[in-house]
């Protein structure tokens, strides 16, 4: 499914999409509860109105294009301004013809949203940069991103982006806008609530962003008034919103020098609004000298180990949505700023070093990269699946490929036992596959200790994606088969490394929250506490706090992907397998069965069964 998050927040024990909990209703609910709890913008003609839309007020301009590369829309998009109220707001009217029912841009839908055709459009989306609900002072504003009803004009708590199903608000939109769909949080009251990331003031603040304007990606009709040529100056325009929205790095130039209200110093914590480098370098340098968006951006250091792949895939397939990611405060473990954030692909070795074996698992075995369909589909029509696996090969190992040497298209079964290579107790070893796009499972044990028949050692749900078998002490080898359709992938085993006891390994089947927690207190908590660090104290906050009991669980819980357990940040972020702001903390690379990865081992056991409270 597209525009879902890699982690849609699943439960453990029904680990599918239809119980995903940012896609559900609540979840909008709990969005719109967190930045309009009064309701003062439950529908589109009261959100206009507060955002001053038609109030002579502010600067207000218009533009009609086709997102060829995106969406697929024809898009009438208002822009607004309005130093006064201090906010930024964008109202874009969608518009979508699709002949034979195939879902794609066609120029029709550019000629629809010209004419205003009703018959076409299918939704109102609106971008609101403002101050928070009961905004205090020194709180900055943040993007909010609401979703209208075409007819009615009533705010709604999901959209049909892609003719692929209705999803919730607001996690459709944060795949591309950079923001967080972390799970909902707890109150002392036991109420789930949309909280924010330590480092922000407001509930909703996801740390979302505005899109730039790539206006080489927009068709334009030939009519005299809405070619190109007309629409420059207000996509221009358009672009200098956009840029106000953004934070200013330290000895960085300024975003918005005609509004200095809306410019804000960023965080040492937050994103460093580095789209910003698109947008200058797309017109020519700071200030914005030239009148025409030209794309030339390639980062240098891009540009010094493999502009091809930028140019082709990253920047085609991947730079949309990911230079509005991450914060400053996953740099490496030698401080923050200036290391630059990494998953916004902006540094060449920092991708190679942190994301290329998560690209190779995302796009070529997974399929859920990129994200949009279109982009999806534009990406395995062109020859950057073939520029992309000459480039992660030598990185990442063999990726599968067809008769003729093209890399295969995902879909087909793929067996995935996750990171159960481990260390546990005697007993009952749970285990977990990666279900993608398999219909059928076969797990096996193929080597088992000295004196045991591995045909006898005992498996529970052998033909389910989630199994256990029954352990005594010794070394053992688990195959995983699996299936589409009849058509059988290539075996992978995992080796489990039984022991009757280690120094701080604990059994996997009793092993729940508290212990977790006390792992956490004397790993994680120096760093993960708001509470930790004095007022006004240099050392950035993170994103999550661990120390504070009211919510943990479903803190904790959030930052693991039952739908792919290897992808879960609480296992990457303390192994240091993609950008971690305190580095080392858990050598996953150590054997199983090393005294010195048990706590790794820990959280994978405890992940595996479930992690039971």
């Amino acid at each position: 499914m597209f525009l879902v998050f890699p982690n849609p927040q699943v439960p453990p024990d029904t680990p599918d999409l239809a119980h995903a909990q940012t896609l559900s209703q609540d979840y909008a609910l709990a969005y719109y509860e967190a930045i309009d709890p009064l309701n003062e913008k439950d529908t589109l003609d009261k959100w206009k109105a507060a955002n001053g839309f038609g109030s002579g007020t502010g600067i207000e301009v218009s533009a009609v294009f086709g997102d060829i590369r995106d969406l697929g829309y024809g898009r009438k998009m208002t822009a607004r301004r309005d130093p006064a109220r201090k906010t930024i707001a964008f109202l874009v009217e969608n518009y979508l013809v699709s002949p034979g029912g195939v879902y794609g841009y066609t120029p029709e839908s550019l000629d629809a949203a010209l004419a205003s055709d009703t018959r076409w459009r299918i939704q109102y989306n609106a971008i609101e940069y403002s101050l928070g609900p009961n905004a205090q002072p020194g709180d900055v504003p943040f993007a909010k991103f609401y979703n209208f009803d075409p007819v009615s004009g009533q705010r709604r708590l999901t959209v049909d982006i892609d003719g692929r199903g209705q999803k919730a608000m607001p996690a459709v939109c944060f795949s591309c806008h950079g923001g967080r769909a972390d799970a909902l949080e707890r109150n002392a009251s036991g109420k789930l609530f949309f909280g924010h990331p330590l480092f922000a003031s407001a509930n909703g603040d996801a740390q979302a962003r505005l899109q730039p304007f790539e206006v080489g990606n927009f068709d334009f009709s030939k009519v005299t008034g809405h070619t190109r040529a007309d629409y420059e100056a207000a996509l221009k325009l358009m672009n200098r919103f956009v840029l106000c929205s953004y934070p200013v790095p330290a000895g960085g130039p300024n975003n918005c020098p005609d509004e200095p209200v809306f410019n804000h110093p960023a965080k040492i914590e937050e994103w460093q609004g580095g789209a910003a480098n698109l947008i200058r370098n797309a017109y020519g340098g700071d200030n914005l000298p030239n009148d025409t968006y030209v794309d030339t951006y390639i980062p240098s250091s891009w540009a010094n180990g493999n502009p091809n792949v930028y140019r082709s895939v990253i920047a085609k397939s991947c730079r949309a949505c990911h230079m509005l990611r991450d914060n400053g405060r996953d740099g490496d473990s030698s401080g923050f700023p200036p290391n630059p954030p990494h998953v916004d692909f902006d540094n060449y070795q920092q991708f190679v070093d942190k994301y290329a074996k998560l690209t190779r698992h995302y796009l070529f075995d997974l399929g859920n990269m990129p994200l949009a369909k279109i982009v999806y589909d534009n990406f395995w029509q062109s020859d950057g699946p073939q520029l992309l696996a000459q480039f992660l090969e030598p990185l990442t190992g063999s990726i599968a490929r067809d008769a003729s040497g093209k890399p295969v298209q995902p879909g087909r079964p793929v067996a995935d036992p996750g990171p159960l290579t481990r260390t546990v107790l005697p007993g009952w070893v749970p285990l977990r596959a990666v279900q993608t796009f398999n219909d059928a499972y076969s797990w096996s044990v193929i080597q088992a200790p000295a004196g045991v028949a591995p045909q006898s050692v005992p498996i529970q749900d052998a033909d389910k994606p989630q199994a256990r078998f029954n352990a005594t002490v010794g070394i053992y080898t688990v195959q995983l088969v699996a299936s589409r359709a009849g058509v059988q992938s290539a075996p992978q085993t995992v080796t489990v490394v039984v022991k009757d006891s280690i120094p701080g390994l604990l059994d996997q089947n009793t092993i729940g929250l508290a212990n977790i927690k006390a792992i956490m207190a004397d790993n994680c908590i120096s760093c993960h506490s708001a509470s930790q660090l004095a007022p006004n104290s240099p050392e950035p906050l993170p994103p999550v706090d661990f120390a504070d009991d009211v919510g943990l669980y479903e803190r904790i819980r959030s930052r693991i992907n039952f739908t792919d357990i290897a992808t879960s940040r609480l296992l990457l972020k303390p192994a240091d397998l993609v950008a971690h702001g305190g580095g080392l903390i858990f050598d996953a690379s150590l054997p199983p069965g090393d005294q010195s990865r048990a706590n790794y081992d820990n959280f994978i056991n405890w992940i595996a069964n479930g992690a039971p409270q």
